[in-house]
């Protein structure tokens, strides 16, 4: 190969300018996104094959929730606290968009966040690293058994930019890195990811793109990594405003010295790489090792070999039946029933007309949520059309008054929204996040409800008719007097295509509610960031004493803590046991106990492990997320339900990279939140200490 021919193996172009398809045949291209029609796939891997070498490309696309046929957004999805759906999902947006010829996702993002102001939240799994890890390594798998290779994304710390702002910088001690920041990634890197892709933030002063520590140290030297690292769009370019380099020629070299393989929309590879070559400033071994490690990924995924993409695949094959059953039963799963007062829900014998009012009622290409790749608004059931086919099924009447424009900017149309409530017996009312306000550069400083919706949904409680709010959003919102005023609070997330059927099951009672919050619930924005797993002070909450940990104008906690969702079934914990309380580091904790369905339907509890470590070298979490299962039990059943955790999870990290499980006692807990009951104690007897790998 040629220089030049090698750096075209590293540059990453999107569709659209500055494409230019004549550079395609030369070589000077290894790879495509935004591509997704197979008639353009299969032009442009023609002229990739006419080139000298006929090395095919690799084509890429954002599929994060779906192609055609939606899914609940990611953080919906983790509500589910059920891998097999995360699988699920990703199998069936990657059978869909392999079907137009697309090879590679930039997806799962593995970004933990704590802060919900930080609008791409909606993208991950929420606050906790082991359920993240654990979905993470799920949605690897289910986009390589629907076909498409992945990228983890952003490596690493992204998700928790100062103030929540959008591509702002991070500050993250090294050792909590380690504990919080990175499992997710690495447990994608287990699972087999092709590629990894490069954070925007600068993190501890080192721009990701160009920190050798992420891209080497830890990525390939201490996980063993053997994929190719992608920046992200721009995001070599963007070194120069970050301020570690003077122009194009310095932000190629230090990102590719870093360990980034692949320049995405910026070609500053193919416009320097070459002649820092030939300077000496980059060896060109480092560039080979680039070029080998894209050539190896597309060797493994057969592109070689492979027919191209048939050009008379479209779409339009989808959503199909089957799409639509596996969309309508993960959604099933992600909504989170957060108050039902009064057994409001649900909709029971005695309800004979409903009003559903608000703007996301009817909004089918809203409820798809950010980064929708090629869903259509016309393949959704709105939450209006679905709530309107089940409610005849019963013989309800359902009236409706959409009550303000998406963004509620004025309640113009409130009287008409509060003479259909006067005139039902219950009011279903769907209000939160238009999509514009979720997902990729959606910070926002008020985690309030948008324009006057908090105003609307108040003089619709001043009817006295039952209110239940369904929010439709991509992040927990303020909630304020209403969630005390509010008869029943549903939050649907961005529930997908079949968002409408799903929300309606649920309502209705078909389906028993069974998400739990995959993070914490803020009664305010002062709170963020809000965690359940942050370290102990010496000063905890005392009520009445103003000198401990508090706010003068706010509860110190959680509206609803991690791991939270009701249902119309109330489950008991019994009879905890722990098999083995002396355990040595490399032996396994098991924990049993007895889960009761104490209601009179059928449904599902995840049932939770938590753990803590109360006297250590450094300060440790109150509470860690180790284990969980969902079960699914009948009315009135009892299971005994037994998890289990390798003792080699229960240590931490030094700021080092060395991985440390002391002996003492650990502290264990079980129940259906983050708020479970302590039921004994374990004591690890012996210490181990092991220093990160440094070989290749």
């Amino acid at each position: 190969m040629t220089l030049e021919e090698k750096v075209g193996q590293l540059n990453l172009i999107s569709h659209g300018p500055p494409l230019n398809w004549d550079n395609i045949a030369k070589g000077g291209i290894g790879a495509f996104l935004n591509f997704n029609s197979a008639e353009e796939i299969a032009r442009a891997q023609r002229l990739a094959r006419e080139s000298r070498l006929k090395i095919p490309a690799i084509f890429g696309l954002d599929i994060l929730h779906g192609f055609r046929t939606q899914f609940p957004v990611p953080l919906g999805e983790a509500a589910s606290f059920n891998p097999e759906l995360s699988r699920l999902a990703s199998v069936w947006a990657a059978r869909e968009a392999s079907h137009v010829g697309l090879q590679w996702t930039f997806a799962p993002m593995a970004d933990l966040s704590r802060d919900s102001r930080w609008g791409r939240i909606v993208e991950g799994f929420g606050e906790d690293p082991y359920l993240g890890a654990v979905l993470t390594a799920a949605r690897v798998k289910g986009f390589h058994e629907g076909g498409l290779a992945t990228t983890v994304k952003h490596f690493a710390g992204y998700g928790a930019p100062q103030g929540g702002r959008d591509y702002d910088t991070t500050f993250i001690p090294r050792a909590e890195m380690y504990d919080i920041y990175l499992p997710s990634f690495r447990a994608a890197v287990e699972a087999g990811t092709e590629s990894v892709m490069a954070a925007f933030n600068a993190l501890n002063g080192s721009p990701a793109t160009a920190s050798g520590w992420l891209q080497t140290d830890v990525l390939r030297r201490q996980w063993g990594f053997r994929g190719f690292v992608t920046s992200d769009w721009s995001g070599i370019a963007e070194l120069v405003g970050h301020g570690i380099a003077a122009d194009g020629a310095e932000a190629a070299r230090k990102a590719i010295l870093a360990g980034v393989d692949m320049d995405m929309m910026g070609e500053l590879y193919v416009s320097h790489l070459p002649t820092e070559v030939r300077a000496g400033r980059v060896p060109e071994a480092v560039v080979n090792e680039a070029v080998r490690r894209v050539l190896r990924t597309k060797m493994r995924l057969g592109l070689f070999d492979r027919p191209d993409a048939d050009p008379s695949h479209t779409d339009a094959a989808f959503p199909s039946l089957e799409s639509r059953k596996a969309a309508r039963d993960v959604a099933a799963e992600t909504l989170v029933l957060l108050k039902n007062r009064n057994e409001t829900l649900p909709v029971g014998a005695g309800i004979r007309s409903i009003a559903v009012v608000g703007p996301l009622a009817n909004a089918p290409r809203d409820q798809l949520g950010p980064h929708a790749a090629r869903g259509h608004a016309q393949d959704s059931v709105s939450l209006l059309d679905g709530i309107r086919t089940r409610a005849a099924k019963a013989g309800v009447e359902v009236r409706h008054a959409p009550t303000c424009d998406l963004f509620c900017r004025t309640i113009d149309h409130l009287p008409e929204a509060l003479e259909a409530a006067r005139a039902s017996d219950l009011v279903i009312a769907v209000f939160g996040e238009p999509q514009d306000l979720s997902g990729e550069a959606a910070s926002r400083t008020r985690m309030a409800l948008t324009g006057k919706q908090e105003d609307a949904l108040k003089a619709l409680i001043a009817t006295g008719k039952p209110v239940v709010l369904v929010l439709v959003a991509g992040r927990p919102l303020e909630l304020n007097s209403l969630a005390e005023n509010l008869s029943a609070i549903l939050m649907a997330w961005y529930p997908g295509t079949e968002g409408g059927t799903a929300v309606a099951d649920a309502l209705f009672g078909d389906v028993n509610p069974s998400g739990k919050l995959p993070l914490s619930w803020p009664r305010a924005g002062g709170q963020l960031p809000l965690y359940y797993n942050r370290l102990p002070t010496g000063r905890p909450p005392l009520p009445n004493n103003r000198f401990t940990l508090s706010y003068l104008d706010e509860e110190i906690t959680p509206l609803f803590p991690f791991g939270w969702g009701l249902g119309y079934s109330n489950f008991t914990y019994s009879n905890a046991h722990i098999a083995n309380a002396r355990l040595t580091a490399d032996e396994t904790l098991e924990v049993s106990v007895t889960v009761t369905n104490t209601g009179h339907r059928a449904g599902k509890e995840v049932v939770q492990l938590y753990m803590r470590d109360p006297v250590a070298s450094r300060s440790r979490p109150l509470r860690e997320l180790k284990s969980f299962e969902k079960v699914s039990l009948e009315a009135g059943e009892s299971r005994r339900v037994t998890l289990h955790v390798p003792v080699d999870r229960l240590g931490f990290h030094l700021d080092d990279g060395t991985y440390l499980i002391e002996r003492g006692a650990i502290q264990v807990f079980v129940g259906g939140s983050s708020l479970a009951e302590k039921i004994g104690e374990i004591d690890i007897t012996n210490e181990t200490r092991r220093a990160p790998l440094l070989g290749e």
